[in-house]
């Protein structure tokens, strides 16, 4: 049953949050620029860190690119290259021509789209074929049907039940449906009519029908396929290597491994279904995609994080995460009964994670507890989110008696803090 709240019952909880948000410093005005000591800029304006203003603890992410963390930091190049483009308006659609034409260049496809991130792109991905799917029956009056006038169109989206997850939604905001698979015979079944697209989730633990048997049979019946490879970079290589395995669209995030701006992600593959999204995109009115506005500053942010990425190695990432690693390890090894493994997931997040375990009888502490710890100590230290829990992120161990450190989105010198602030709370705990 759905409680209805009552226009006086909302007035008054808010009055009770109000209250409460003033207790907190919550609703207290703004502090000026006078009262915050902070020196004009060399271009007149005020440094002001809004962080310390707004009264927002900074962190010290030892979790991973998590959306709920703010994903990863902008390389000193791609913060930039924002700041510049903050300075200059542009024509939308010219820049947005020209950030695609350059990524699909650098990136080895047909066409790329830079999207509201990798749900924005999974859904513009999936407005796309729904639209080239249709218009030769509905012409370019597809576009206004979707998401709420489908039905009678061809709208079906074949999936394996193991690659359900939580961003299906992604997807259903173009008032698609989904058809399950599980076997092969059922895939090959499972084709008809109102098929427009066949859906593969890149980091899936589960599924029996590979990347390229999903390609092939997809094909056979005319009907693209898209892959949600949104967290799956480094390796590098995986810019292209989908799109070159047989997949029509593939999304990333920006913000993860690449290091773009959070709220930027890639939609590549090919030219007619990447034209077909950005007809479904922003700033087109009457869209699905209305609402998902990808900013000049982060357009230009993304192509100069593609270009800062490309620039990398694998090699010397994972020499660099590794070296971190090592010195949270080496710091770790007075504490009795202790164990430190180097952990890289297979798939998405494919760097080295630390995983730390011990006798919870010798050290008196759960790693649940650690990470409350480090939480709420001075400064706040986010462990992974697969600490001390059964549920992790693809690829990572589930296991509730191990702590999990992600180390690839530290700073220069934070591991040696994360180090310390491991070491005081665990050797606390240790039993006399």
């Amino acid at each position: 049953m759905r409680t209805v709240l009552s226009r006086r019952a909302f007035l008054k909880s808010s009055r009770r949050a109000i209250a409460a948000g003033s207790l907190l410093g919550i609703g207290k005005p703004l502090a000026t620029f006078a009262e915050t000591g902070n020196s004009p800029t060399a271009d007149g304006g005020v440094a002001v860190d809004y962080y310390d203003k707004l009264g927002v603890t900074k962190i010290i992410n030892a979790a991973g690119t998590y959306t709920f963390l703010t994903a990863s930091i902008m390389p000193p190049e791609v913060r930039y290259a924002v700041s510049q483009a903050a300075l200059s308006p542009v024509r939308l659609k010219d820049l947005e021509v020209a950030a695609g034409n350059y990524l699909a260049q650098r990136l080895q496809c047909e066409a790329a789209l830079i999207s509201a991130g990798a749900a924005s792109a999974l859904t513009l991905g999936m407005a796309a074929c729904v639209t080239v799917a249709n218009r030769p029956a509905a012409g370019d009056a597809i576009l206004e049907e979707i998401p709420t006038g489908i039905d009678q169109f061809r709208n079906e989206v074949v999936v394996q039940h193991a690659h359900r997850y939580e961003y299906d939604h992604a997807l259903l905001n173009c008032g698609i449906k989904f058809v399950e698979v599980r076997t092969m015979s059922d895939y090959q079944a499972a084709f008809g009519s109102k098929t427009v697209m066949a859906h593969f989730f890149n980091a899936a633990e589960g599924g029996e029908i590979g990347r390229e048997d999903w390609i092939r049979v997809a094909h056979q019946h005319g009907i693209p396929c898209m892959n949600d490879a949104a967290a799956d970079v480094p390796p590098i290589s995986n810019l292209w290597n989908y799109t070159r395995m047989g997949f029509d669209l593939v999304c990333f995030s920006g913000g993860k491994g690449m290091r773009g701006p959070q709220n930027a992600g890639l939609l590549l593959g090919r030219k007619d279904l990447i034209a077909a999204a950005t007809e479904n995109n922003s700033p087109n009115s009457a869209r699905v995609g209305r609402g998902m506005k990808v900013a000049k500053e982060q357009i230009v942010g993304m192509v100069a994080a593609v270009d800062w990425f490309l620039a990398q190695t694998d090699e010397g990432m994972e020499t660099k995460f590794r070296g971190r690693a090592n010195v949270i390890a080496d710091s770790l090894k007075s504490i009795p009964s202790l164990s430190c493994e180097i952990f890289v997931p297979p798939v998405a997040n494919h760097v080295p994670h630390l995983l730390i375990r011990y006798d919870q009888q010798r050290v008196k502490i759960a790693p649940l507890e650690v990470a409350a710890a480090l939480r709420n100590g001075t400064p706040s230290i986010e462990l992974n989110p697969a600490t001390g829990t059964r549920d992790a992120s693809a690829g990572l161990p589930i296991d509730e008696h191990t702590i999990v450190v992600g180390v690839w989105m530290l700073q220069d010198g934070e591991d040696k803090i994360v180090a310390g602030k491991l070491h005081s709370v665990l050797a606390g705990a240790v039993s006399a």
